[in-house]
């Protein structure tokens, strides 16, 4: 069992909080990491996966619910939101932590038809597939120690652009990584397909999954480009109005993030055009038929896979890093641009550039360098991360450095044990 960072985090909002909730992607380990905690407390667990216990939630939630002096772990919530109304009685009457449980293959709270989003009584965990540190045992750490060292990070790698891709065609399911080629590519054709089938059109009421599964694809053609709705609608031949809800549910079930763009104008940041990344880089990479050989050619699209892949590598550490940041990416009028910002609650800023080269050159700074002009002292350090082996100085405050430093070489120290 591949030990989870977002263990600890649960166990902490267990302890003072009376409602949690592991959000994630199905086959994510959202299901072992509750049972892990479960375990422990001595909780119940039910999942809302099994149709006859699903019907007895809905016929009478507050019955469900009912206190019964242990925590209760509740499975897969989103497939009956108005538990969420008879939760919410129950822990107002209680105050008492760590009360319940619940996972969800949807973000809940944000799910149409929750009447009440129990705020002040729940935590909400998101749960990725697993990041690069968490499959090799090393440290991912990247986004608190590039706020922590600035230009001072340093680090060598031994990965060549052919162990990247790998990484990035395996992905990070626990049910794929350990799979050879053609058996992981079927998983991840099936997982696409169920998550279509069961949470996209039977939790929307989509009847037009051919649609959908267009835009998948559409979407994976388009890693790491601006993604305008009405260009999609465009191609698709759909309303702007569908392909923006399609977009939500995609975003709701963990299939794909959009990333906003950066600017110091809150109106503007609200406004202006996203980029989209994949959740698992390798889904991305089997829509596209892309297998580890065929993108080592030099037409291949790794470029925008590349991005993807460390844009999500920096997502999961994001839900569990020290520094509370915040993912952008920035892009002027004029098409200057750096692929991802990262932005704290101090305003400090690192800007980072992601090249599929093995060998960086001055120019591969210049939307960093645009970027710093804006801000000035407020970046920390602007950085392209690439495919070769070691930490190389551009200037003040601009470095390159081995896409590897976002898990860093080197055991974690004792994980603590569930109490």
């Amino acid at each position: 069992m591949i030990p989870r960072r977002a263990l600890q985090i649960a166990q902490e909002a267990l302890g003072d909080t009376r409602v949690v909730i592991l959000n994630g992607a199905r086959q994510s380990g959202k299901s072992t990491l509750a049972a892990q905690l479960g375990a422990v407390a001595d909780a119940s667990w039910r999942t809302l996966d099994d149709a006859p216990t699903r019907r007895a939630a809905l016929a009478d939630p507050a019955g469900f619910v009912e206190p019964n002096g242990r925590m209760q772990i509740i499975d897969e919530v989103q497939r009956a939101p108005e538990l969420l109304l008879a939760i919410k009685a129950v822990v107002d009457a209680d105050p008492t932590p760590g009360q319940f449980l619940l996972t969800g293959s949807a973000r809940v709270l944000a799910m149409r038809g929750v009447a009440d989003s129990l705020p002040g009584r729940t935590e909400s965990i998101e749960l990725w597939p697993l990041s690069q540190g968490e499959i090799d045992g090393t440290r991912d750490d990247f986004v608190d120690t590039v706020f922590e060292q600035g230009p001072d990070l340093h680090h060598e790698s031994d990965l060549t652009r052919a162990d990247y891709i790998d990484r990035i065609v395996r992905g990070g399911f626990p049910g794929a990584i350990g799979r050879a080629a053609r058996r992981r590519e079927r998983f991840l054709d099936s997982y696409v397909a169920d998550l279509v089938n069961r949470d996209v059109i039977q939790l929307s009421e989509i009847q037009r999954g051919p649609e959908m599964r267009a835009l998948i694809a559409l979407l994976a053609n388009r890693s790491g480009q601006p993604l305008v709705a009405g260009s999609l609608a465009s191609e698709l031949g759909i309303p702007r109005e569908t392909v923006a809800r399609y977009l939500g549910l995609l975003e709701e079930v963990f299939l794909i993030k959009r990333i906003p763009a950066w600017s110091r104008n809150l109106g503007t940041r609200a406004t202006a055009t996203p980029k989209v990344a994949f959740v698992d880089s390798g889904i991305a990479s089997n829509l596209l038929a892309q297998d580890a050989a065929s993108l080592r050619r030099p037409d291949a699209p790794l470029g925008g896979l590349l991005e993807g892949f460390v844009a999500m590598e920096i997502a999961r550490q994001l839900s569990w890093a020290h520094t509370r940041a915040e993912m952008f990416h920035y892009r002027t009028r004029d098409g200057v641009e750096a692929d991802i910002v990262l932005e704290d609650r101090r305003r400090r800023v690192v800007a980072i550039e992601v090249k599929a080269s093995s060998t960086v050159r001055a120019e591969d700074f210049r939307g960093i360098r645009h970027l710093a002009q804006r801000i000035g002292d407020d970046l920390v350090v602007g950085i392209v991360l690439y495919t070769g082996t070691k930490t190389l100085p551009f200037g003040d405050r601009l470095r390159a450095v081995p896409i590897s430093a976002l898990w860093r070489e080197g055991e974690l120290p004792a994980r603590p044990s569930v109490p």
